[in-house]
């Protein structure tokens, strides 16, 4: 009777005790997947070797940018246009969720899926938005973009 009572003292125990490593694994496997797919709500832009933050929308284009720029950043080639914004090729496709929109100063823009548009001034149209530049004044802004001062090189990068 002894040894049996010995026995189920043993197996009592060594049942007790098997969840804990399962839990274990199962929190660090959590904790994993958080840390392979960081949220994030800002990127950079780098204009001449200075940077300013971009806030992201929430949407399917800055989903798939971020996913871009998880593989690396992306450098373009922005041009002035119509006296209010810079414009350049992206070098891929986004999706899209065009809608009327009048831009401010600040915008970031996707335009034709495509195209990066840095707004320094104002215009309507159908547009996806994809954030805005954290800028001190509009005078700092318009020297960050060379504004009405030829082409840039525009880096984009988490």
């Amino acid at each position: 009777m002894r040894t049996v009572a010995i026995i189920l003292l043993f197996s009592l125990i060594s049942c007790a005790k098997t969840p804990q490593p399962v839990a274990k694994a199962e929190q660090k496997t959590e904790q994993v997947q958080k840390e392979e797919t960081p949220m994030t709500d800002r990127i950079k832009i780098i204009v001449s070797g200075t940077t300013l933050p971009i806030v992201l929308e929430n949407n399917d284009a800055t989903r798939a940018l971020v996913a871009a720029l998880r593989e690396a950043p992306i450098t373009y080639t922005a041009s002035d246009y119509g006296g209010f914004e810079k414009v350049g090729p992206l070098g891929r496709s986004l999706p899209t969720n065009n809608s009327q929109i009048t831009t401010q100063a600040g915008d970031v823009i996707l335009y034709s899926g495509n195209q990066i548009v840095l707004f320094y001034g104002s215009n309507s149209w159908s547009y996806t938005r994809i954030g805005k530049m954290e800028y001190g004044s509009l005078e700092e802004l318009k020297a960050f973009l060379k504004a009405g001062g030829g082409d840039i090189s525009v880096t984009l990068s988490l």
